[in-house]
């Protein structure tokens, strides 16, 4: 049975696994690093999926105020399923779990913005069937 609970700071090599499931590998000590600075941030939320204690999936949002409303809006920062676990009902899980969550924390508007690559076109098929609706466009500047 899927379980959805707050991460622990235990959870940190699983957590470090996902991120490679994600399309971002990285090293334990750099997950760490940024653990730690998510956990000092009061509107950022991390929570993982288990099954049999094993962690399956993960979902970190933050609440954000804006300028056109008085309700926070809640976006969805990470989202992934370990691979081998895809298709098992892990996103759906952690989805409505954080649909529950944004609701309880008085904020009826969840987001998120994915990339535009040939390998996250099943992701998007996923939003689309979970209610999610494409409104716009994201664009990126690198300053260097």
């Amino acid at each position: 049975m899927i379980q959805i609970r707050e991460y622990l700071s235990s959870d940190l090599e699983s957590l470090t696994e996902l991120m490679t499931d994600l399309g971002s590998p990285s090293t334990i000590e750099d997950m760490k690093n940024r653990m730690e600075l998510i956990g000092l941030n009061p509107y950022y939320f991390t929570f993982v999926a288990t099954i049999n204690e094993k962690v399956v999936g993960m979902i970190g949002v933050r609440l954000n105020s804006t300028y056109t409303s008085n309700k926070f809006k809640t976006q969805i920062s990470s989202f992934v399923t370990k691979k081998e676990y895809q298709g098992q009902g892990v996103g759906k899980a952690l989805i409505n779990y954080i649909e529950e969550w944004t609701r309880n924390k008085g904020s009826d508007f969840l987001y998120l913005t994915s990339g535009i690559k040939e390998e996250r076109i099943s992701a998007h098929e996923f939003y689309k069937n979970r209610g999610f609706n494409v409104t716009g466009y994201r664009f990126v500047k690198r300053l260097n």
